[in-house]
């Protein structure tokens, strides 16, 4: 028999497993059914924690973002942007924050609640990012003559870009990394060479 999980713990599972049902599905195609099944709780005991699809949904995208923003934990300096950015931009790993922005568009129209959070979210790693990038100004590791408010927004649009990629099979192949590559000589000044 398996010991029962205290309820923060069981939230936390539930939660988890819905971050990765809706990243392989949508938000459309995943059943609060099936995201109980696979987190080994019966629907009533999900309800408990999430009072509906949609507060699940959003609680996931706050968990991505939670996800990124730790991502630069113990990183300092002018690496701290490029870890942040390798991992927005990444698609191999778990669970991605554009992943869930990009389905979130979809529903946005017609769904004010999830509009007005993806809205407020997007504006709030916006903020973040610019606030990186002029630490990055501040060290020298970012040139200087970069706007952070643009240049934030470019960087929103490059994981958009990677996301469209991974979801398409790849078709950029190469192209990819030489987006990244230049954007990386764009900001820092510094002409590495391009990766094999």
């Amino acid at each position: 028999m398996t010991a029962r999980l205290p309820k923060a713990e069981r939230r936390q599972a539930v939660l988890e497993t819905a971050c990765r049902v809706f990243s392989q599905s949508s938000y459309r195609g995943a059943t609060t059914a099936e995201i109980a099944a696979e987190a080994g709780v019966s629907e009533p005991i999900l309800y408990r924690h999430f009072g509906s699809k949609r507060e699940l949904y959003l609680a996931c995208l706050e968990q991505a973002w939670q996800r990124l923003r730790g991502c630069s934990e113990g990183v300092t300096g002018g690496r701290r942007i490029g870890a942040i950015a390798s991992e927005y931009m990444d698609n191999s790993g778990p669970v991605k924050l554009i992943d869930l922005w990009i389905q979130a568009l979809s529903i946005a129209a017609d769904d004010e609640v999830i509009a007005h959070a993806l809205r407020e979210q997007v504006r709030e790693v916006h903020g973040w990012f610019v606030e990186l990038i002029r630490e990055g100004q501040a060290e020298g590791t970012i040139q200087p003559d970069r706007d952070p408010v643009a240049e934030a927004w470019i960087l929103l649009g490059g994981g958009m870009l990677a996301t469209i990629n991974g979801r398409l099979g790849g078709f950029l192949g190469e192209d990819l990394a030489r987006v990244r590559h230049e954007r990386r000589r764009w900001m820092s000044g510094q002409d590495d060479e391009l990766p094999a």
